[in-house]
């Protein structure tokens, strides 16, 4: 695809890198870090977030230090991505079982939060409770007292609202991708849009809305919570940059959700950093 030429300083705050070098395809596309440095750059993308896509042994370790490893002198800020034991969903039956839920050797702990949040190499963390479950207690208070922004995969499985009370409600800046309306749920989107009002370290990302008026509506009466998420290599930035870029939306806007907004949500990605 050709380059695109927007005029915006553009940063993307969700894509993900499959460390495995033979594992070259998802969904028919390629996930290697040379592709996806270079897709960024044909989207006029500067820099992206990146955390390590589904582990198919268990735990995360392993995946986030390659992830960082493969970070290094590209354009990519590693985000660890944590498990832990915790049933997510918001049923009785669940509830129960966290009762009783023990933290397994493969799950994320509050030492490895500690290491994560004091190497330099990392940024903040990504969870995705739906797949790989919710990080007990203890756990969640690390992240809390690590006080770096957490990105949390919300939609149909795991709701904005329970977002909210398992996640949000510890006080660390919280972003739910996809506005938090995993696939396609306009109605969860329009939930987390009305969640803003009420919690001030709330952000939505982009990432996979496909309704013009959701996102119309996010950058329009929270023109400072929107940060732009392409979900590469799902999604090919070009095309993600592109949905905003025909948004009847003013330039200022615009410009927040690409470059101010996540600048000042993760320092890493301002204009001179690191």
């Amino acid at each position: 695809m050709l380059e695109l030429e927007h005029g915006f300083r553009v940063v993307d705050v969700h894509a993900h890198l499959v460390p495995d070098a033979s594992a070259v395809a998802v969904r028919g596309r390629e996930v290697g870090p040379d592709r996806l440095e270079r897709e960024c750059r044909q989207a006029g993308i500067v820099q992206a977030v990146v955390s390590p896509g589904q582990a198919d042994d268990g735990g995360y370790l392993r995946s986030n230090n390659a992830v960082a490893r493969l970070s290094v002198d590209r354009p990519f800020l590693a985000f660890a991505r944590l498990d832990g034991p915790r049933d997510a969903r918001d049923r009785p039956a669940a509830r129960l079982r966290n009762l009783t839920a023990t933290r397994r050797d493969h799950h994320a702990s509050p030492s490895d939060v500690e290491q994560y949040a004091y190497d330099d190499r990392f940024h903040g963390f990504s969870l995705d409770p739906a797949t790989d479950g919710l990080p007990d207690e203890e756990t969640m208070e690390a992240l809390a007292d690590a006080d770096l922004p957490v990105f949390v995969h919300a939609g149909q499985s795991f709701s904005p609202g329970t977002a909210v009370a398992t996640v949000v409600r510890y006080g660390m800046p919280v972003v739910l991708r996809s506005f938090g309306g995993h696939p396609l749920d306009r109605e969860l989107m329009h939930e987390a849009i009305d969640l803003l009002d009420d919690h001030d370290r709330l952000y939505l990302d982009t990432s996979g809305v496909r309704f013009r008026e959701v996102l119309e509506r996010g950058l329009l009466e929270h023109p400072d919570r929107v940060l732009f998420g392409s979900a590469a290599p799902a999604v090919h930035p070009n095309v993600a940059v592109m949905e905003l870029l025909t948004l009847d939306v003013s330039a200022d806007a615009l410009r927040r959700a690409f470059d101010k907004n996540p600048s000042r949500v993760i320092a890493g990605l301002a204009p001179g950093a690191g």
